[in-house]
């Protein structure tokens, strides 16, 4: 059995990739390995973190070894943590990769860790190129790339953006796993209890953090269509704006669709993920651009059909009227995929669903990680 590290977020950052790394850490745990998260004692500066906050208020999860160690700009700290995890001297350290700003404090510790001759790194790559742009990204990414000894990737946008970088190295490509640990499914009429809103009708879901890439604006132009107008159904946006929010606000005003939403802009704790997923009879990602999306394993998990725009890796999770609908990235073809879903009805796709999902086990990702450390 190895010994493993995790270097990513994790309790008391909350997250999706907080979440991720926890859940990550359990299955290895589970499988008789030793894995422990070393995660960040300062993450983001304040003036880069555009959310009310990094940290989250519920419980530790339980049986898992997590240490707040590394501060984003502190060098000496880079060098501190990178020491200690030399004398540790685990097997394999799985580091996660999302940011460019997090290329210079990683790739400085990896570089510390890899002069004990001992031990293998395998990058689990979100992003390489990142969604928003900024000065420094390049270095950055090539800085941390030469570092890891192979990568997954959980899109093949992700990994044509990695190859950019890094042309030899072994790199294999892994379906991002279900997110299984928010619970059971509930029934929808007990989930909208719950929201407090109407046990009848029709209700759309629009999940997690709101920003531009994520085509928000774009599904409200939709529901501002004529067509969806007279059908009657509503749109539940549930994530925290990750931006300014003002800019939506006046859409919403000007589309005159205030009617038709049910806005829980705030940040969705993990004990609150199971009820907005099953309140909803899809799930919409009018996404402009994308790699893969952490939301597509929550609605397979609770067995929501989505309806997908045709960017990125999602046509390639969201195989078309089988687990939902691929539309473009326009108002117009959002609007016809919200009614041909309905057109279809859930129930068409409950089946295919519970096919696909079988595919995204966190096993596999383990596996791939554990045979990419011995290459």
């Amino acid at each position: 059995m190895a010994k493993i590290v995790i270097i990513g977020p994790a309790h008391p950052l909350r997250g999706g990739l907080a979440t991720f790394n926890q859940r990550l850490a359990k299955e290895f745990n589970d499988q008789g390995h030793s894995c422990s998260i070393y995660s960040f004692s300062l993450q983001y500066p304040g003036f880069l973190f555009p959310g009310t906050t990094q940290y989250s208020d519920e419980p530790a999860p339980e049986g898992l070894e997590i240490h707040s160690a590394i501060n984003s700009i502190n060098p000496l700290n880079w060098l501190r943590v990178g020491n200690r995890l030399k004398k540790l001297k685990p097997d394999v350290i799985v580091v996660r990769y999302w940011l460019p700003f997090m290329g210079p404090a990683l790739g400085t510790i990896l570089r510390r860790v890899r002069k004990n001759k001992h031990t293998r790194i395998v990058c689990i790559a979100d992003n390489v190129i990142p969604h928003e742009k900024r000065p420094g990204d390049k270095q950055f990414t090539s800085y941390f790339v030469k570092s890891v000894d192979a990568f997954v990737t959980m899109s093949e946008k992700v990994m044509a953006d990695l190859r950019v970088f890094e042309k030899t190295k072994p790199a294999q490509l892994v379906e991002h796993p279900l997110y299984d640990n928010f619970g059971p499914i509930i029934s929808k009429e007990t989930a909208r209890k719950k929201l407090g809103l109407p046990v009848e009708g029709k209700i759309i879901l629009f999940f997690g953090f709101i920003r531009k890439y994520k085509g928000l604006d774009l599904l409200f132009e939709a529901m501002a269509e004529p067509s969806i107008k007279a059908s009657g159904i509503k749109l539940l946006v549930a994530g925290e704006f990750y931006e300014d929010d003002a800019p939506y606000k006046e859409q919403i005003s000007k589309l005159g669709i205030e009617d038709q939403l049910v806005l829980k802009t705030i940040f969705i704790p993990d004990s609150e993920v199971q009820t907005y997923l099953c309140a909803g009879d899809a799930v919409i990602q009018p996404y402009k651009n994308a790699t893969q999306s952490g939301v597509t394993p929550l609605a397979y998990h609770f067995e929501k059909p989505m309806v997908v725009t045709n960017v990125g890796g999602l046509p390639r999770l969201v195989p078309n009227e089988v687990s939902g609908l691929v539309v473009e990235p326009d108002a117009q073809s959002i609007a016809e995929g919200i009614l041909r879903f309905y057109e279809l009805g859930e129930d068409y796709f409950i089946p295919h669903l519970r096919e696909e999902k079988q595919k995204y086990s966190w096993a596999r990702l383990t596996d791939v990680v554990l045979k990419l450390s011995q290459k």
